[in-house]
């Protein structure tokens, strides 16, 4: 195969992988590139009719050179550093600006950091003797000649390309700390999870070696005490039979807990929460001696998230507990109704018939509503009535948007207990950025300084 038959193969293979890019790259990419290739070619050419050139065909290829370099940049980028030989020994001063900024972003594209330094140092050196070139046609250059030569090759080539080195290699610097931080917070995530998971664990087993035992205990002898009172004492068959039975209930909801201590994700509601969970707690009450009635004013649950009928069951029950233990013997009324995203529960219990003294409770079970509810978005109010008796009532989304309630929770715990997060990567890089970018800005001063002179003799010529 002939080498201009091999040439023509790879020009055509690059054009079909430049049109893959293009095509494949973001819109927002392509239509950035097209306006800054657009603005280089408008500026470069746009003082040619107002200041006609010696040679306008040159300058106008100079311009569109400039502009092809802006695009070229992101897929050739050695090969762009090369192509701004033209432009540094060209006459057009207004494509030659262009130069620092493409050189700047081209350089940060090659790696390793010995490769662009020789592409940067062959394409200086081209540019110094280009021009050196281009001043010899018109007679043997000066001194003056040279040195202007080998300061502009250095304060459009080597200076920008010194900045952009800087900054390109603080790049991957800074995305390893990002990837390392990242991976610190998971790793602290999944610690705290882990001893969170231990700790209930732990709590699962006392309770189920403790409580366990004695609930069964409770239960075996409620068992034995119904059978001699159904024998002995038939009036009390009843009462031995629905202690018989909480003491069960009681078991099953022991075990209910410790399965949602030992698997967070996992806890079983079931039905509760429904018309038919609530008429068994109402029903219970009653069983138990207290003059209970479940008013029902909602067309259904249809859509209603496990964790609302959840706290719906824990707030009748406490409610009922409540009223049991200190207004025995008062009329107490559960209300349950919704209003479109929301449900409201209220337990309601007139002042008991015999005035008694204030309970001794250490409202543990109020303050477990209180958070339950406030997970979820709701609203809890407990307190005295004004005529008298006690009411405690909840306000719950129908859907709540926030996390299970044992969620991790990436918050940190008030109070500066637990362990906190991480530092934002932002705080963690923002000094070595700033540093690197103040070091880059000083070298490119001179560059900027040349440029702007340039551009004001241009201008005034």
């Amino acid at each position: 195969m002939s080498p201009a038959v091999r040439l023509w193969s790879r020009a055509r293979r690059e054009a079909a992988a430049i049109r893959e890019a293009v095509r494949t790259a973001p819109r927002r990419t392509v239509v950035t590139e097209s306006v800054l290739a657009g603005l280089v070619l408008l500026c470069s050419l746009a003082p040619v009719p107002l200041v006609p050139p010696a040679h306008p065909v040159s300058v106008a290829l100079l311009g569109v050179w400039a502009a092809l370099l802006v695009p070229a940049r992101r897929m050739y980028p050695t090969l762009t550093v090369l192509c701004c030989v033209p432009l540094i020994a060209g006459d057009n001063v207004w494509a030659m600006v262009v130069v620092p900024c493409v050189v700047w972003s081209a350089v940060r594209r090659i790696t390793p950091a010995r490769r662009a330094w020789a592409v940067v140092g062959a394409s200086a050196a081209g540019a110094a003797l280009l021009s050196i070139a281009a001043q010899s046609l018109s007679g043997l250059p000066k001194m003056p000649y040279l040195a202007v030569g080998a300061g502009v090759a250095a304060l459009f080539i080597l200076l920008p390309a010194l900045s952009g080195i800087m900054l390109g290699r603080r790049r991957p610097l800074t995305r390893l700390l990002r990837e390392r931080n990242a991976y610190l917070e998971q790793a602290r995530l999944l610690t705290d999870e882990t001893a969170r998971m231990e700790e209930r664990a732990r709590i699962a087993s006392e309770m189920h070696d403790l409580l366990g035992h004695r609930i069964l205990l409770i239960s075996v002898h409620a068992g034995a005490l119904q059978l001699a009172a159904e024998r002995q004492a038939p009036p009390l068959a009843s009462q031995a039979e629905l202690l018989h039975t909480t003491a069960g209930t009681a078991m099953d909801e022991l075990r209910g807990i410790l399965g949602v201590l030992r698997h967070p994700s996992g806890e079983n509601i079931g039905e509760r929460g429904t018309h038919e969970s609530l008429s068994a707690l109402v029903a219970d009450a009653r069983s138990a001696g207290a003059d209970a009635e479940l008013h029902w004013n909602a067309t259904g649950q249809t859509g209603t998230d496990a964790r609302t009928r959840q706290a719906v069951h824990r707030v009748t029950r406490e409610g009922l507990t409540n009223a049991l233990k200190h207004a025995p013997g008062a009329p107490v009324r559960v209300t349950f109704h919704d209003e479109g995203e929301t449900v409201v529960i209220t337990v309601v219990n007139d002042a008991p018939p015999v005035p008694r003294p204030p309970g001794d409770g250490n409202r543990s079970g109020l303050i477990g509503l209180q958070e339950r509810i406030s997970l979820l978005g709701g609203a809890l109010h407990a307190g005295p009535r004004p005529e008298g008796g006690f009411v405690l009532s909840a306000r719950i989304p129908l859907r709540p948007d926030s996390p299970p309630v044992y969620a991790t929770s990436p918050r940190p715990v008030s109070g500066g207990a637990g362990s906190r997060p991480p530092l934002s990567t932002e705080v963690l890089t923002w000094p070595r950025l700033l540093g690197g970018g103040c070091v880059a800005i000083l070298v490119l001063l001179p560059t900027v300084g040349t440029t702007i002179a340039l551009l004001i003799m241009a201008v005034l010529h």
